[in-house]
């Protein structure tokens, strides 16, 4: 049985939602940002491209159908997919050299905070007849130190088996595939899914524009998205992948590393797999 969205999504309705997500829970950071650092960012992200222009000689047909592009982008709420596709890996890889314990990933456009709350053992909530193949997924929190630490918080989303994110695609209920975990006092967690499926991302707006005139392809690989938290630690943002898709190598956001490689067992039900988390003390 195979469960889909009522309709398909629209890259410019799903823009419109990560653009409206991003101004409600991140946004107003960028009020602190030091004119002094302004100033450098923006000025050699501007000599880049000037740069680029004269290195390859960019006509002006080549510039209006850049400026026409970047309309496009604006018009479609296409930037935070833009940004989080294309860019927000290598801010990822800056942000994250520092830890001696788990490494990170993207968070991606289609993050949302305040999840149901799920306990230590439970079942994200997916519909009753959801599609796929059930993922038992175990695994414990520690510090760099070894200690476990009870009451961390793991917030885990991810794609149905047709690629669609709950709240950014219609047809789905609002939390589903969305769940809030808090380990145990042994740092411990069971969570109860399905494995998600790979996908495009949305190609029919302004990036999907960009990739066809490219001759690049869309397609991410399968993953499950996860924030880890605890009390003086930092926080964790990562995605976990699957040994075997076939844009493992080729992911159109790389993002894919080998340590967030997962190694799921089969079963008579579905899968299981035991992956636990290490995390660093907030630094001083």
């Amino acid at each position: 049985m195979t469960t889909t969205t009522d309709t398909n999504p629209k890259a410019a309705d799903s823009g419109a939602s990560a653009t409206a997500r991003f101004r409600s829970d991140k946004a107003s950071g960028v009020a602190d940002t030091p004119k002094e650092r302004v100033d450098l960012l923006a000025g050699e992200v501007i000599e880049a491209v000037t740069a680029t222009v004269r290195r390859h000689k960019v006509t002006y047909d080549e510039y209006n159908a850049l400026k026409s592009w970047l309309i496009s982008v604006g018009e479609d709420g296409e930037w935070p997919l833009f940004l989080d596709v294309w860019v927000e890996h290598a801010v990822e890889e800056v942000a994250t050299e520092h830890r001696e314990g788990n490494k990170g990933a993207i968070e991606g456009p289609f993050y949302v905070p305040n999840a149901p709350e799920q306990g230590a053992d439970g079942t994200i909530p997916m519909r009753e007849d959801e599609h796929g193949t059930e993922l038992v997924w175990t695994g414990q929190v520690t510090s760099v130190d070894g200690s476990a630490l009870g009451g961390a918080v793991v917030e885990l989303w991810h794609a149905d088996s047709d690629g669609y994110y709950s709240q950014f695609a219609p047809g789905l209920p609002e939390w589903n595939l969305r769940g809030t975990f808090t380990t145990d006092d042994e740092g411990r967690f069971a969570i109860t899914t399905i494995r998600p499926a790979p996908y495009q991302i949305p190609t029919d707006g302004a990036c999907g524009k960009l990739i066809a005139a490219a001759g690049w392809h869309a397609w991410r690989p399968a993953h499950l998205h996860v924030k880890v938290s605890a009390p003086g630690h930092e926080l964790l943002t990562a995605q976990l992948y699957f040994p075997g898709d076939e844009h493992n190598d080729d992911d159109i956001a790389s993002a894919v590393k080998p340590e967030l490689m997962l190694a799921p067992t089969t079963t008579d039900s579905g899968e299981t797999v035991d992956y636990g988390f290490v995390l660093d003390p907030t630094r001083d």
